[in-house]
């Protein structure tokens, strides 16, 4: 066992029946974090599972006519079916009716009671059944819970508290001395600002106006309310207060408790307290991130995309899903999840990158040399650029994992698939196919590009979880040369490997058809959720309302303005020039070819007069894609470049940055 030990968490889930891709955001981050250390030789333990008791259990479970364990037993068995869906590769999977974690948390109270950190008291105040929360009347917005927004209920009832109190000024020291204990440091802020400065009130931990709970040991009228039962979990799955407590002394204190943003204060707050009094050492860490959405609002089913974790997964792969989650946004700060950011995450970044990469140069390699690469190797132009990209790339993504920069980690890998492909465009290979005296150039071309995708397949692991076994398939690999180390060590990719060519990793997808299957499948869940509503008056009347002045007016505008449906029929796409040439015989007209993703495009373009072949050749212009094919002095022309002019002046529109070609311009 390695003596590198590293213990990560996801919050337990409550169990709902209505799971969306936001619940799998949190939990595929810690995933990626797992196997991530994993890689690096660490013995991990990675923790989640399911939080089950609770008034709203009960109601619901009561609503629905079946007791509250049979209620949770059905919800516990489809969010494991998913997170084996989405390749989760947790240690241990607790519930909260675990009999074993019940004893263990009448335990904790029981030692928390006898020293005095625990005593009975009444409660009165506001609860919010949904966030299962107490709020004092100041705490409320327009009267209402401020977390969630929805109604709560006076309460009035006996209950157990915490003295929380008592370790304000302990929190505090201990945060303002331990500055990466609470990240980012926006939660951190918060946490002092907003909550321990202000002052803490001591906090209810029974209730005795349901029974869907733990029994207090010693005054069985009363349940253990939530937050000791739930938060105690990730020490009771360790066996911390049994017998056989080894788990606990070897991982805990646990290095990383990932949560969202909206339990933060559960976790840095009343849990360090809870483990203070207890005379326990603290988490190295609690990381707070940003919320996934939908554009308008919290994700929803009703919202207009298809959120559901298992259609996205059947339609597009595990991977492709778990590497929107990773790449789209920055981890810590809020996202937007659409269906159409989704699709082209797919095509721009794994279809016509990676994808299209690792395609081309097994196909070349089986084409050029039979399906293995000659030892001999000839140095060239460009071969520098790209070792040392290679050979760098390792040490920044490890330095950015163990900041938890998913993203960014995941952006310098998409860095050296770009370089990558940029150098088959800088060494032809086509070219030097053509010329026997440069076998040997390309055999080396070859190898570094077989090479660099080897390196990139390892990289990828933490994220992409199938990816990098059909990569290695392919390129003929295994053993030593996929090990994480190895992605360190340029040359490793073994003499004599024997490339297979296979099917498209990922095969691009067309945007227009799967938005149109997404807009139908949205129209079947307005329909629904029209006929729930039919017989409600009220929104029958909403329904039946006039069109507001702004509607009017914009009947009277049908000639000046096209439609948002009009433009979205312009596929304007991000192309390169690959060569530039001027037409025999035409002032004004140029022939270029132009790289728009994994196809070729001719386009004869009229701005010879303003710019010289050399001018063009590498630059990134807008392809107007879609647009049909035209013969302009006997030539094909397949599209349009977009450009600016007001007579005597034109300006092709050219692209800066690393925007991959293919990708929509919108």
């Amino acid at each position: 066992m390695s003596s590198k030990k590293f213990y990560i968490t996801t919050p337990i889930y409550y169990p709902s029946d209505k799971l969306h891709i936001g619940h799998s955001y949190t939990t595929v981050a810690a995933d990626a974090m797992a196997r991530y250390k994993r890689l690096r030789g660490y013995d991990v333990m990675f923790l989640t599972g399911t939080d089950e008791h609770g008034q709203k259990i009960q109601r619901v479970a009561e609503e629905k006519g079946v007791t509250p364990k049979q209620y949770v037993d059905e919800i516990v068995a489809g969010i494991r079916e998913l997170w084996k869906l989405m390749k989760i590769s947790n240690d241990r999977f607790i519930r909260t009716t675990d009999p074993e974690h019940e004893a263990i948390v009448q335990k904790i109270f029981k030692k928390l009671y006898d020293q005095g950190d625990i005593y009975k008291s009444q409660y009165e105040g506001w609860y919010c059944t949904p966030c299962e929360s107490f709020w004092t009347e100041t705490q409320l917005v327009d009267g209402k819970c401020p977390d969630c927004g929805r109604e709560v209920e006076l309460t009035r009832e006996e209950s157990y508290f915490f003295r929380l109190s008592k370790y304000q000024d302990r929190l505090i020291k201990y945060i303002e001395e331990n500055p990466d204990f609470i990240q980012p440091v926006s939660r951190r802020n918060e946490m002092l600002n907003n909550f321990l400065r202000p002052g803490l009130e001591d906090l209810c931990v029974s209730r005795t106006t349901f029974n869907w709970g733990i029994p207090v040991p010693f005054d069985e009228k009363h349940v253990v309310y939530v937050w000791i039962d739930a938060l105690s979990n990730y020490v009771t799955a360790l066996g911390f207060m049994t017998d056989n407590d080894s788990d606990y002394r070897r991982y805990w204190p646990a290095d990383l408790h990932l949560v969202g943003k909206e339990i933060v204060r559960f976790h840095t707050i009343i849990w360090p307290a809870m483990l203070m009094a207890l005379g326990e050492p603290l988490p190295k860490q609690v990381f707070g991130h940003g919320w996934l959405l939908l554009e308008g609002g919290k994700m929803s089913k009703s919202k207009g995309n298809v959120v559901d974790p298992v259609v996205l997964v059947s339609k597009y792969g595990v991977d492709a899903v778990r590497y929107f989650l990773l790449r789209e946004v920055p981890f810590g700060s809020d996202g937007v999840f659409s269906n159409e950011a989704l699709i082209n995450r797919i095509n721009s970044d794994l279809a016509n990158d990676l994808g299209n990469l690792v395609s081309r140069t097994v196909a070349m390699i089986d084409r050029y040399f039979g399906g293995t690469i000659p030892e001999t190797r000839e140095k060239g132009d460009f071969d520098d650029e790209l070792i040392s990209l290679a050979t760098e790339t390792p040490g920044r993504v490890e330095e950015l994992l163990d900041k938890l920069q998913f993203s960014t980690a995941l952006a310098e890998i998409w860095k050296l698939v770009s370089r990558t492909n940029k150098y088959i465009d800088e060494t032809m290979p086509w070219v030097l196919a053509k010329d026997e005296s440069k076998r040997n150039r390309l055999a080396a071309v070859m190898y570094n590009l077989a090479e660099s995708i080897r390196i990139i397949s390892i990289l990828i692991q933490p994220f992409m979880p199938e990816t990098p076994a059909k990569i290695w398939e392919q390129l003929g690999i295994g053993g030593e040369a996929v090990e994480w180390d190895s992605s360190k060590k340029w040359g490793t990719y073994p003499a004599g490997a024997v490339v297979r060519k296979g099917e498209v990793i990922f095969p691009r997808i067309d945007v227009k058809k799967e938005l149109e299957e997404v807009e139908k499948m949205t129209a079947q869940a307005d329909k629904a959720k029209a006929e729930a509503k039919k017989d409600k008056p009220e929104e029958k009347a909403r329904e039946a309302s006039p069109q507001s002045d702004g509607e009017k007016q914009g009947e009277g505008d049908k000639e000046k303005y096209i439609t948002i449906e009009d433009f979205q029929k312009i596929d304007l796409r991000v192309a390169r020039v690959l060569e530039a040439e001027k037409v025999e015989g035409a002032d004004k007209l140029m022939k270029l070819r132009l790289e728009m993703g994994n196809e070729i495009r001719q386009v004869v373009a009229g701005i010879a007069k303003y710019y010289s072949p050399e001018e063009l050749v590498g630059k990134k212009l807008i392809l107007v894609a879609n647009l049909k094919p035209a013969r302009l002095r006997g030539i094909e022309s397949q599209g349009m470049i977009l450009a600016a002019s007001d007579g005597e002046k034109l300006a092709v529109a050219v692209l800066d940055g690393d925007v991959p070609t293919g990708a929509r311009v919108r």
